[in-house]
C-alpha cells in the first residue's frame, strides 16, 4: 500500500507505534523523510495523488491511512506555505485543506490554488456548524467541505465524487454539447462559452452549470441539485449550492437587479430559464 510522507519543520512523528500506519511513521522514525521511503514499488496501477493539508498530526495520519487502505496516494503537508512550490511540481489530483495552518491559511491557500488551477478539486476541513468558515471556503473555490470531526466514509465518498467529476477521469465524448441560446457547454473538454467568450469555472461551478442547464425550465431544489451533483440529500443547512449558483450568476452577468438566467423561485428553488439565455 502506498504511504504518505510530511512537509513541515522540525517535529517529529509521533513516538508510539500506530497500528493504522505503515511503513516509517508506523515506527515514530522523523517525519521529514524522503518520499521514496513511503512509495511500495510493487503496486499495481496508478493512484490518485491527494494532498492532505493538515497540521494536526494525529488527525492527518488518521485520515491519511484510512483514504490509504482504500487505495489512494495520500501526501501529508502540514504548513500551508509548502503547498504551492509541491502543487507545481507533482499536479496533484485533489487537496483536502484545513483551515487553521501555520505559513499560510487555508482560506488563503484556497484562493491561491484556484489561481493555479480552475479545475482542481478542492476539499476545505472546517469546523462542525461554522457556516461562515464554510461559506468563506465555498467563495475562496472551494468545491466541497466535511465538517470536523469528520466520519471517514463521509469523506472517502466526497473525495470520491470529486475525483470523478474532476477533468482528469471524467472520459471524452465526442461532439457531446450543450447549447442554449449564447452557451456552449463542452462536455468533453469540460469548457464553458458565452456569447463567444469563455468563461472560467472551477469545477464545482461546472458541475452545478452542466446540472441546471440539463434541467433547463425545472425549478430545482437544493436536494435535488445536491442528489445529481454529490448523490447525497441535502441536511437543511449545506450553503454550497447557494454559493456556487451566486458566483454564477456573477460570470454570466446575472447579478444586476433581479436574476434572470438563473432565478431564484421562493420556497421552491432555482431555475434555469432558458427563454432567458436564449435572448
Amino acid at each position: 500500500m502506498v504511504g504518505f510522507y510530511i512537509l513541515h519543520g522540525p517535529v517529529l512523528a509521533s513516538s508510539r507505534v500506530n497500528p493504522l500506519l505503515r511503513g516509517p511513521a508506523a515506527a515514530g522514525l522523523p517525519a521529514k523523510c524522503s518520499p521514496q521511503a513511503y512509495f511500495n514499488p510493487d503496486a499495481q496501477a496508478p493512484m490518485p495523488n491527494i494532498f492532505l493539508v493538515e497540521d494536526d498530526s494525529a488527525l492527518s495520519e488518521l485520515i491519511a491511512s484510512y483514504l490509504q487502505r482504500n487505495d489512494f496516494h495520500v501526501q501529508v503537508i502540514a504548513r500551508g506555505d509548502h503547498v504551492l512550490d509541491e502543487y507545481r511540481r507533482q499536479r496533484p489530483d485533489l487537496v483536502i485543506l484545513d483551515l487553521m495552518l501555520p505559513g499560510i491559511d487555508g482560506l488563503q491557500l484556497c484562493r491561491l490554488l484556484r489561481q493555479e488551477s480552475q479545475t482542481l478539486p478542492i476539499l476545505m476541513l472546517t469546523a462542525r456548524d461554522d457556516s461562515h468558515d464554510q461559506v468563506l471556503g465555498l467563495e475562496m473555490g472551494a468545491d466541497d467541505y466535511v465538517t470536523k470531526p469528520c466520519e471517514p466514509r463521509v469523506l472517502l465518498a466526497r473525495v470520491r465524487t470529486l475525483l470523478r467529476r474532476s477533468s482528469v477521469n471524467e472520459p471524452r465524448l465526442d461532439n457531446d454539447l450543450i447549447l442554449i441560446g449564447g452557451l456552449r457547454i463542452d462536455l468533453a473538454e469540460r469548457t464553458v462559452s458565452w456569447r463567444g467568450e469563455e468563461v472560467e469555472l472551477s469545477s464545482g461551478e461546472y458541475n452545478l452549470l452542466v446540472v441546471l442547464a440539463r434541467n433547463a425550465g425545472e425549478v430545482m431544489n437544493r436536494d435535488r441539485i445536491l442528489q445529481q451533483l454529490r448523490g447525497i440529500e441535502f441536511n437543511g443547512t449545506d450553503r454550497s449550492v447557494d454559493v456556487a449558483i451566486s458566483k454564477l450568476r456573477r460570470k454570466f452577468d446575472d447579478n444586476a437587479g433581479e436574476a434572470r438566467k438563473i432565478k431564484t423561485v421562493w420556497g421552491k428553488g432555482y431555475l434555469f430559464s432558458r427563454v432567458e439565455w436564449e435572448c
